[in-house]
């Protein structure tokens, strides 16, 4: 039988939640994994010299991210379900005077407006926010905005038990066999440094995009 399982897929579900202030994931500050791997000269290199990199957020929450990435020169796309996240980044953007670019949308439906577009994508409690069930189409909707060559750099988390959520458990293994047909690891291990209550939780990963065959398929 199927889990009744929270109605993730609607916008108004992470509105409800942004409302009643139960939005635990909400760190305050950029993850310490992304800003760790800047500082040890993490980089996200575009296909056109002339041009910085682009990259994008899914699942921006509140743009600490968004404008961390802005900040060391990326051009960024933050996407969120929810309008008041949206918002909320917007506002900081503005106090930052840092361009970056927000939409309200469904992540699902990026292919159609940026297909190849992006160099560079990182991911944070967006791959556990989702039904666990289209975590396959997560990985085919990240590789189909990523340029061939693009890297999708993911702190993934929770590594736990369970099937409740939403932020849902997740195992290395399923990361990784979710992760292959799309994508090469580059680089797989524990962060150097996460916030106290997700201690031994998380899981960076770095992987280049494949490319894709004459069939249609990522090789």
């Amino acid at each position: 039988m199927a889990l009744d399982r929270p109605p993730v897929g609607r916008a108004e579900f992470w509105d409800g939640l942004y409302a009643r202030g139960e939005d635990g994931w909400e760190l305050g500050a950029p993850a310490p994994a992304l800003a760790d791997w800047l500082d040890r000269g993490g980089a996200f290199v575009s296909a056109d010299a002339g041009r910085a990199p682009r990259v994008a957020v899914p699942g921006c929450g509140r743009g600490h991210d968004a404008q961390l990435l802005a900040r060391g020169g990326y051009q960024v796309w933050g996407f969120d379900f929810a309008s008041a996240a949206i918002a909320e980044a917007r506002a900081l953007a503005t106090r930052e005077q840092r361009p970056v670019t927000y939409e309200q949308r469904d992540i699902f439906t990026l292919e159609r407006d940026y297909a190849g577009f992006f160099d560079g994508v990182w991911e944070y409690t967006c791959f556990c926010a989702i039904d666990p069930a289209r975590r396959e189409d997560y990985a085919r909707l990240v590789h189909a905005i990523l340029r061939p060559g693009g890297l999708l750099l993911a702190c993934f988390y929770p590594l736990r038990d369970g099937e409740d959520g939403p932020p849902f458990p997740m195992s290395l293994f399923e990361i990784e066999r979710t992760l292959t047909p799309h994508f090469r690891l580059l680089e797989s291990g524990p962060p150097a440094r996460s916030i106290e209550r997700r201690r031994g939780l998380e899981w960076l990963i770095g992987a280049e995009r494949r490319a894709v065959d004459p069939d249609g398929r990522a090789c």
